[in-house]
């Protein structure tokens, strides 16, 4: 193992030992280097007469450009953005993002949180969290219905196993925590450590947990990691924010969890990617939060360390233009304002279609899946295929949705005007008629 990434592990079990134990084996040789960027950076302080260390092209004091790149971005300055960015991103955002997340969940205030790290999206992340955290035949507690990326990520690319509880009530009406628990402690009680994915709002249903709801999941995950299970609950953040209905909680799980216990490391993985509308600026963050017995600081400089390792082993840095653009954004006077008017389209088209699917015809065709959040929502069809009932629609009303198994349509409504809810909905009922025939 390389002398860099040992002298990190031995902070780590140090200050947090059941945190060093949760590292995956890629997690536990993970480093930064001392190389040439480390290099460089001593190099940009002290080498005042000529520089030579770094691969970036320069003319005078400037970065060399092309103005026929230039030309397309006229308030940044090229400095601002050609050169490369840190492997842990910009600090300028990470220290705006972090305070963001204060202000955004306030169970946090007194918890001292790692500093985030910038990733080429949310779905780097979660392929970041895989890595330094999951190893081949690790179990990941999962709901019976997901995102589907997340199949490619844990268990095509790292070999974990999947146990899925599910997510629903058979009527419909509620989330289960009832079967959430039970597979939770089914799983503590056969392995020393479990993964949990926490992804609210959902995708593909648009479901986030009521107040009451959060408060026991949450307890559940905290009173697993305290008698004796070591948890990593990673908590996917993609659509935070775009929370519908009052009862809705509006803070992170993450926000319940971090620094609970010492054997419980909760992982936010969010970005702007939605909560800002910038899906392809491609940047998100990854931040932690732990109990440590000794030295807290110093165990998350060492997994920021790991983590900036994980993302200049594969993709070197990220985008340094997409960073720059998102701080000057943070920084505009109609930032607030701006976000409130395209939250509030959002939530109009989610009360259309809650408005819509009071009609009592549509029952007939198919059940709701509880929705009070994010991008989506889902339908259960009764009597026809999903996939057939998709491809009827997408072949004869020119009309496109997602089929999730044999009996489930996911609805993107973030993409429809409320205009076209009742026709959107009247559309997939024909469909359920035709194929019924």
């Amino acid at each position: 193992m390389d002398p860099i990434a040992q002298e990190l592990n031995n902070t780590i079990q140090q200050g947090a030992p059941h945190v060093y134990e949760m590292l995956s084996d890629m997690g536990k040789k993970l480093f930064f280097p001392k190389g040439i960027l480390t290099q460089s950076a001593e190099a940009k302080v002290k080498a005042d007469k000529l520089n030579a260390t770094i691969g970036i092209a320069k003319q005078g004091n400037c970065v060399l450009s092309l103005s026929c790149v230039t030309k397309y971005i006229t308030d940044i300055e090229p400095d601002q953005y050609l050169p490369y960015s840190s492997s842990f991103g910009e600090p300028e955002l990470r220290i705006k993002w972090l305070k963001e997340m204060y202000i955004k969940n306030p169970c946090l205030e007194g918890t001292t949180l790692s500093l985030p790290i910038v990733t080429s999206g949310i779905t780097h992340g979660v392929s970041i969290m895989s890595d330094m955290w999951v190893n081949a035949d690790d179990v990941i507690v999962m709901p019976d219905m997901i995102w589907g990326n997340y199949n490619m990520i844990f268990r095509v690319r790292n070999s974990a196993r999947f146990a899925t509880y599910k997510a629903y009530d058979q009527a419909l009406t509620h989330f289960n925590v009832d079967d959430f628990e039970r597979v939770v402690r089914e799983q503590a009680a056969l392995n020393d450590k479990i993964i949990i994915m926490l992804n609210f709002p959902h995708n593909p249903t648009g479901y986030t947990l009521t107040k009451e709801e959060a408060v026991r999941v949450s307890d559940i995950i905290i009173d697993v990691a305290q008698k004796g299970t070591n948890v990593v609950a990673g908590c996917d953040d993609a659509y935070f924010g775009l929370f519908f209905e009052e009862q809705t909680s509006k803070q992170s799980l993450f926000a319940k969890l971090a620094g609970k216990s010492s054997r419980l490391v909760a992982i936010k993985l969010d970005g702007p990617t939605k909560e800002d509308y910038v899906m392809g600026l491609r940047t998100g963050f990854t931040t932690y939060g732990i109990a440590a017995d000794t030295d807290l600081a110093g165990v998350y400089e060492a997994l920021e360390k790991k983590t900036a390792g994980c993302i200049r082993g594969s993709i070197s840095n990220c985008s340094h233009l997409s960073q720059t653009i998102l701080i000057k954004s943070m920084e505009d006077e109609n930032y607030e304002r701006l976000k409130q008017e395209k939250f509030d389209l959002l939530k109009s088209r989610a009360m259309a279609i809650k408005k819509v699917l009071k009609d009592p015809k549509y029952a007939d065709g198919f059940d709701v899946y509880p929705f009070n959040s994010g991008y989506f929502l889902c339908i259960r069809v009764k009597g026809v295929n999903a996939e057939a009932l998709r491809i009827h629609l997408l072949d004869n009303y020119g009309t496109g949705l997602i089929s999730i198994g044999e009996n489930n349509l996911r609805i993107a409504f973030s993409c429809i005007e409320a205009k076209d809810v009742q026709t959107l909905f009247d559309i997939i009922l024909s469909g359920i008629n035709d194929l019924r025939k």
